[in-house]
């Protein structure tokens, strides 16, 4: 099963120049059908607290179209607004036919940054299925909360996909918590983060694809790039079976969460 991250420079508020950059990347890579691919964090406005600039259909229309015209399963990482009023940061997984399978709200809104006051966070993780592969979506600071990540894998996620807009200051917790999810979880992880800068902060990207056992099977610089990589679910299940710490997680030791279970309404092949 072949995934790709997509790691591009983020224009400021500007979701038509950013899908634009998207697309060409896209065609550049010669990125396969069939194959998942993960966008950054609010990857076509920026990490933005602007709700009433950034919040329209565009996001989700854009991500349909180009979800078909590739054949693709498309992660994209986007602003919304709950029935509150409030922000949610988001990530759709859109399918090869145009299809909304899932939406993730980022359950953990960086307080750091005063993300938290203009967005609130999620209710629930997704575990969708996507051609026989359970994946569940994060977002950026939720990397730093391990017991989400636990219950995920808990409950069958074998992949990861993680969009994230993480700083140049802290690279270094970025990629050894991306390690570490992967082990602790013998899960895929296919994480993403931008390049460039926006009004505050600076990005030197560094996405990195995990393998269950901790070995980087892919990874970034600080410059536009298209990672990718397939990987062997085969060896993940054997992984598991072989080593079942998994299964030694004691009953009572996560506390309870929403899980919300998607499929693919049509039968999807991953190349």
């Amino acid at each position: 099963m072949r995934f790709a991250a997509i790691q591009h420079d983020i224009t400021w508020e500007d979701k038509p120049a950013n899908h634009r950059t998207v697309e060409r990347m896209l065609v550049e890579a010669n990125v396969p059908a069939g194959a998942f691919v993960v966008l950054p964090e609010l990857g076509d406005t920026g990490f933005s607290f602007n709700l009433d600039r950034i919040v329209d259909d565009q996001s989700l229309a854009w991500g349909r179209q180009a979800a078909r015209r590739f054949g693709i399963c498309l992660q994209v990482g986007h602003a919304q607004r709950g029935p509150d009023g409030r922000g949610r940061n988001a990530a759709t997984v859109i399918t090869p036919d145009g299809a909304i399978l899932a939406t993730y709200h980022k359950v953990h809104p960086f307080s750091y940054s005063r993300e938290i006051d203009f967005y609130a966070g999620g209710d629930h993780i997704d575990l969708i299925d996507v051609g026989g592969v359970t994946i569940c979506p994060m977002i950026c600071y939720d990397l730093r909360f391990p017991e989400l990540w636990r219950l995920a894998a808990r409950e069958g996620a074998e992949v990861f996909t993680i969009g994230a807009s993480w700083p140049t200051g802290r690279q270094q917790h970025w990629r050894a918590l991306l390690i570490a999810r992967a082990i602790e979880n013998q899960a895929y992880v296919v994480a993403v983060n931008r390049v460039g800068s926006d009004p505050n902060l600076t990005y030197t990207g560094g996405s990195i694809i995990v393998s269950p056992k901790g070995e980087v099977v892919t990874e970034g610089g600080a410059e536009a790039s298209v990672l990718t990589a397939e990987l062997d679910l085969a060896a993940l299940r054997a992984w598991r079976r072989d080593f079942p710490a998994l299964q030694d997680i004691r009953q009572g030791a996560l506390g309870s969460f929403q899980v919300r279970r998607s499929a693919a309404r049509t039968a999807t092949t991953m190349g």
